[in-house]
């Protein structure tokens, strides 16, 4: 009877110790959360249905195992994004300013905290579906978006969402130059 009362404690001193309670992927409860510090810098999560930025995207994978933002289990193989201040989770449509190559992409993390122009980090899964992973930092378009039910679901299980047509060649050039314009607006002092 001892003997299987240490064991029992021993397993639940082991669980305790290395299991995490990682949440369900789910799009419920939504998680804005409050302000929060990275490196001196203070974000301020809030939400913002008409968000529409262009700047930098880069990835990350290594992580694997390690608990999201929201309390989900990071999976870099799935299509899912860190970033700094969108509600947890987002949907958002991603565009490879390189290529005009569109995909909808689950926010469940936060990131990036690298100074610059980087507005997103994505899994690389999400990096390979977009054509990026090779690059490690690549310009992009970002948008809230309202997927349908049917690509919600398969991105809450992994899987990537119906895919978009490419952006066409004269938005392309569009959306390069306000970047571009931007860029030249920032680094001057």
């Amino acid at each position: 009877m001892r003997t299987a009362g240490l064991a029992g404690a021993a397993l639940a001193l082991s669980a305790c110790a290395g299991g995490r309670n990682f949440r369900p992927v789910s799009d419920v409860p939504v998680r804005i959360g409050g302000p929060y510090t990275v490196r001196g810098t203070t974000y301020t999560p809030a939400a913002e249905p008409v968000y529409d930025r262009l700047g930098y995207a880069t990835w990350y994978g290594p992580e694997s195992g390690s608990q999201t933002a929201n309390g989900e289990r990071f999976r870099p193989d799935w299509i899912t994004a860190a970033h700094r201040t969108l509600p947890l989770p987002t949907y958002v449509e991603v565009t490879a300013l390189d290529t005009g190559r569109r995909i909808v992409v689950r926010i469940n993390d936060r990131g990036p905290f690298a100074g610059g122009s980087r507005i997103i980090d994505l899994s690389r899964g999400a990096a390979e579906q977009l054509g990026i992973r090779r690059q490690g930092l690549a310009p992009v378009r970002i948008r809230a978006v309202e997927p349908s039910e049917k690509d919600r679901e398969r991105l809450r299980k992994g899987k990537p969402a119906a895919e978009l047509p490419p952006v066409s060649g004269r938005q392309l050039e569009s959306l390069r130059a306000q970047l571009a314009g931007a860029n030249l607006l920032e680094s001057q002092p």
